[in-house]
């Protein structure tokens, strides 16, 4: 619900990241990102910094599609796989990905995505 309320009317395209610690607490939620109405340019090297700023356990991922399909595209799948290959070398886990369109969010981890 949390995501949704952020995400879910903003006319472009958002990245953001939530923070945990160890036990999964949540240590604080920034958008990264800001893009287009059908995309954005999403730097690892940025992700791997805020994490390590934030001193990150875990990471969960999310960004919005203005268009209200909440469908993974091809990029957002390769994005998941290069930020989730990024960050375990920093031992920062990603939990998720959520994607936040009209209905409720897909989460990547729930459809077998991560």
């Amino acid at each position: 619900d949390y995501l949704k309320a952020r995400l879910r009317h903003e006319p472009h395209e958002l990245f953001a990241c939530l923070f945990l610690d160890s036990k999964h607490r949540v240590l604080a939620f920034e958008v990264l990102f800001h893009g287009t109405i059908d995309g954005a340019s999403v730097y690892p090297r940025q992700v791997v910094k805020r994490a390590l700023a934030q001193n990150a356990a875990a990471v969960i991922l999310t960004h919005n599609h203005p268009s209200g399909v909440a469908e993974p595209s091809q990029a957002d799948r390769q994005l998941t796989r290069k930020l989730t290959d990024a960050l375990a070398l920093i031992d920062v886990r990603v939990l998720d990905h959520f994607i936040v369109g009209d209905g409720e969010p897909l989460s990547m981890a729930e459809c077998g995505w991560m």
